[in-house]
């Protein structure tokens, strides 16, 4: 016997399907083992991905209307399910907050909900969608979603886990009425196998099954349209369980033509302003630091806000803008300062310039670094343990003992990866005194190996270094794990 399946918005299944149930104005039984059971996820921050956004209907019975959850993919493009276009009630968006009763935030109202072609029902396949909005939405840095398409295929095989976020219900009945920003970290498993015998069936060619048969952590009702993320990109858009949640969560497939077909619709921004750097090429010693000017003429749109950013760095070596962000049409100082360790060698460093409408434009600086001479001494330099390996988002920790010439020693870290930060508790030790060490990362961070120079600098000059080796791995890819 097929068990009912249900969307998760307030959408009905098409005549001639599968029953499905509305959840918006009908009563659905609150179960004794009702509660955490259904969702057991943990507390995110709209930071944590900043392209995350809340879809919300006039009529909805959720607080504020919330009823489905998209992703920021341009400035003004939404991806989200095809199903959450169904429900009544005038459609608009609301950004920037963790908690959608909190005050604040910035809203937006739906201009045109454009389904995939292909689209019928939910639990037919191809349920996804790209809404567009009234206006820019400000999305934190710029940082649109990124998401896979056909070219991503090995993304969302079974084996991999993802990392899904939601607003929507974290009880069966809705009881806490909570509105607030989830994630949870779902396994992906053979839905051919594993996700049958519901409604109108499991699909691989157009749906994603992630989680667990027994919906211990699972996507509720306002969760639709949610991102499931894996490896920084979005594989799967929140779809349909069984009618009692109880079951798998089932994901719209992205990684095949119905991401072509997002990306086709989507399209790309493109730049209306320019940059350049004079001198366009600038020599510096190693340990030392050398300066240009970054440049920009605004496009014919008039003059927009532009952040700058530089990638290309040399091992060791930091980029200073001043300011960091500017009008377009106006200058800013670009500082690169090198470290006593930073080898030798000509370095191609781009610098990128992000407008608030998630534009971009480049331009090359050539970075020549000489061999410097870096003081010498006697200063003895130890780390305890190594090396470490965390998941992106999370820190490693250990600690530095040094001594050596004269006077207290001020320590610091280079060869950090992008994203990732060192705290020393202290900064500055007495001879042979300890400090310790967090090395903190962001779910931006690269996976990857990485060299991290610990140096130890004496009142008098004289340094030593010692190496961590850090190992990030991607986010989920030890399960889920509370911080």
């Amino acid at each position: 016997m097929l068990l009912p399946l249900l969307p998760l918005s307030g959408a009905s299944a098409a005549p001639g399907t599968a029953p499905a149930v509305t959840f918006e104005g009908d009563t659905i039984p609150t179960r004794s083992d009702a509660g955490a059971l259904f969702y057991n996820g943990q507390d995110a921050t709209v930071d944590e991905f900043p392209a995350i956004i809340a879809g919300l209907r006039e009529g909805g019975s959720r607080p504020q209307g919330q009823s489905c959850t998209g992703s920021v993919v341009a400035p003004r493009k939404v991806l989200i399910a095809a199903h959450c276009a169904d429900a009544a009630g005038e459609k608009s968006f609301l950004y920037g907050l963790d908690d959608l009763n909190a005050s604040g935030g910035f809203r937006t109202k739906v201009v045109e909900y454009k389904k995939h072609p292909k689209y019928v029902n939910f639990d037919q396949g191809y349920d996804v969608a790209v809404v567009t909005v009234a206006d820019d939405i400000p999305v934190r840095g710029g940082k649109y979603a990124q998401f896979a398409t056909s070219a991503d295929a090995g993304l969302a095989v079974p084996g991999k886990s993802g990392l899904g976020f939601g607003y929507g219900k974290k009880d069966f009945d809705d009881a806490s009425r909570d509105v607030t920003l989830d994630k949870a970290t779902l396994p992906i498993v053979n839905g051919d196998t594993q996700c049958q015998g519901v409604g109108a069936g499991f699909k691989s060619a157009t749906m994603i099954c992630a989680g667990y048969a027994d919906g211990r952590v699972t996507i509720l009702p306002g969760d639709s349209g949610g991102p499931l993320i894996v490896d920084g990109k979005v594989v799967g858009v929140a779809s349909w369980s069984r009618s009692d949640f109880k079951w798998y969560s089932v994901y719209g497939r992205l990684t095949n033509d119905m991401g072509d077909w997002v990306k086709q619709e989507v399209g790309a921004p493109q730049s209306d302003f320019t940059l350049g750097v004079s001198p366009a090429s600038v020599k510096v010693a190693a340990g030392k630091y050398a300066s240009t000017t970054v440049t920009s003429v605004a496009g014919p749109g008039g003059s927009e806000q532009v952040t700058l950013s530089a990638s290309g760095l040399p091992p060791g070596a930091k980029a200073v803008f001043q300011p960091t962000s500017l009008p377009t049409g106006s200058n800013a100082k670009l500082t690169v300062e090198t470290a006593s360790t930073t080898p030798a060698g000509t370095y191609s460093v781009t610098v990128t310039g992000t407008s608030s409408s998630g534009k971009t434009a480049s331009t090359t600086l050539s970075l020549t670094v000489e061999s410097g001479t870096p003081p010498v001494g006697d200063v003895k330099v130890a780390v305890s343990p190594s090396s470490g390996t965390v998941q992106q988002g999370f820190f490693a920790q250990f600690s530095v003992t040094a001594s050596g010439g004269t006077g207290n020693l001020t320590l610091s870290a280079s060869g950090l990866p992008s994203g990732a930060q060192a705290q020393f508790n202290p900064t500055t030790i007495a001879q042979g005194g300890t400090s310790g060490v967090f090395l903190t990362t962001n779910f931006q961070t690269p996976p990857g190996t990485y060299r991290v120079t610990i140096k130890a600098t004496s009142a008098d000059g004289k340094t030593g270094t010692a190496t961590y080796t850090l190992t990030v791995t991607p986010w989920g890819a030890q399960g889920m794990k509370t911080a």
